[in-house]
Formats: C-alpha cells, sequence, structure tokens
C-alpha cells in the first residue's frame, strides 16, 4: 500500500500593521506684543529703575537725588501750573515739591508706586498755595490747537480755540478742592483712576463722583459761554 502523506498548511502570519502617526500638536501662533504690553513693560522697567535709584539714595548717596528730580520735574511742574494758572507760581511750588521729598524720602515705602507718592505732594502743595496766596493769574497757553487740527481752523476759530482753553482753566478754578484735582489729574493729566485715587487718598467711586460733578458744571459753563463757536467746530455734543 501507498501511504499518504498529509500536508500541514501553517497558517499565513497576517500582515503587520503599520504604525498609526500621531499628529504633532501645533503650537498655535503667538500674537504680537501689542503698544500696551511694550508699554506697560516699559513702564515697569522704568519704576524698577526708580526704585534703586532712591534705594541708593536712602542707603546714603544723596547726591543721586538730582537724577531723579530730573525725570519728574516736568510732570510736577504741569500738575502745579494746571493747579494755580500760573507758570511762575507753578516753578515755585515745584520747588517746594523736590524740597519736601528730598527731606523725606528715607520715609518711603519702597514698596509703594513712587510717582503716585510725588504726585500726591504736588497736589498738596498746590492746594496750599492757592489757600495760602489765592492768586490765580491764568496764563496764555501756546500751542493750543489739537494735532491735525491747525489746517481745518481759521485765525479767528484758532483765537477763539485759545480763549476756551484759558476759560477752562479759569473755570476749573471755581470748583472746589477736590473736583478741581480729579478733573486736573484725570482731564488734563490723563492719570488712570486708581493713581488718582491713591493720590487723593479716597475710594475710586469718590474719585469718579467729584470728576463727575466737575465736568458737569465745567460743561455747563463752556456750553453757556461758547456753545456757537463749539458748534460751528462740530464738537458742541461731546462737550
Amino acid at each position: 500500500m501507498v501511504k499518504r502523506t498529509t500536508t500541514v498548511r501553517r497558517p499565513r502570519p497576517s500582515p503587520r500593521k503599520k504604525p498609526s502617526r500621531v499628529p504633532k500638536k501645533s503650537i498655535p501662533p503667538q500674537p504680537p506684543a501689542t503698544t500696551a504690553v511694550v508699554a506697560e513693560t516699559a513702564a515697569e522697567k522704568d519704576e524698577t529703575e526708580i526704585k534703586e535709584i532712591i534705594r541708593q539714595i536712602q542707603a546714603g548717596k544723596s547726591h543721586l537725588f538730582k537724577e531723579l528730580a530730573d525725570r519728574y520735574r516736568s510732570q510736577v511742574a504741569g500738575i502745579a501750573y494746571k493747579m494755580v494758572g500760573d507758570y511762575d507760581d507753578a516753578k515755585d511750588i515745584s520747588q517746594m515739591v523736590f524740597v519736601k521729598t528730598f527731606y523725606n524720602i528715607k520715609r518711603f515705602d519702597l514698596s509703594k508706586r513712587f510717582s503716585t507718592w510725588l504726585y500726591r505732594i504736588a497736589v498738596n502743595a498746590s492746594i496750599d498755595y492757592i489757600r495760602k496766596f489765592k492768586k490765580h493769574k491764568f496764563e496764555e497757553l501756546e500751542d493750543v490747537n489739537e494735532p491735525g487740527m491747525a489746517a481745518s481752523v481759521t485765525p479767528e476759530q484758532a483765537f477763539r480755540l485759545k480763549e476756551l482753553r484759558e476759560f477752562v482753566l479759569q473755570a476749573a478754578e471755581k470748583l472746589n478742592e477736590k473736583q478741581h484735582t480729579a478733573f486736573v489729574l484725570k482731564d488734563l493729566e490723563g492719570m488712570d483712576i486708581d493713581e488718582i485715587a491713591q493720590i487723593m487718598g479716597m475710594p475710586q467711586a469718590t474719585v469718579r463722583w467729584y470728576l463727575h460733578r466737575a465736568r458737569k458744571k465745567l460743561r455747563s459753563d463752556l456750553r453757556r459761554r461758547f456753545g456757537p463757536l463749539l458748534g460751528r467746530m462740530g464738537i458742541g455734543d461731546g462737550v
């Protein structure tokens, strides 16, 4: 007999699966730094430099105070002028402010913002000066035209705008001290409410109230005296 051989079929190996590719996580593009962020960073850097100068002054290097004063001289003079309305008086007040700052800087708390502390001294010195001398000689202002306005303003309108700017300062002098201070720091110096609240030593809501009352009074005075001019200039509705 012939023996039959049985063929054993081996199972075919299953095809290897290709490893699935894990998609790489795409990193979203980072937005470019905004102007506000850059400005904030610059301000923080400047504040750090100021604190270091003050730290050295407090350690005995009093000659560095001139550098500190030079950095803030124009801001202090600007606040003083807008408070009292006279350049010579503002110069005297600025000198008093920096003298007082020099003698008190060793007591300055380095955890606080120096400009806020300094501007509070400037505001208080201006108020004291007003109380003492009661003089408000609001001088003529130069460069009263806003940027880009010169081309569209006639000589007669430019003269009236100068008169308007002078009138605003004179009308602001009639406000009470807190309204006047809030108006100067916010609308003339452009400070934010938080810093003004620290300078004036009161809650932000109270600052906003004084500012509201000041603007309401000034708006009424401006409309009464300059209504037709503001209408011709196309800015009557915003006053």
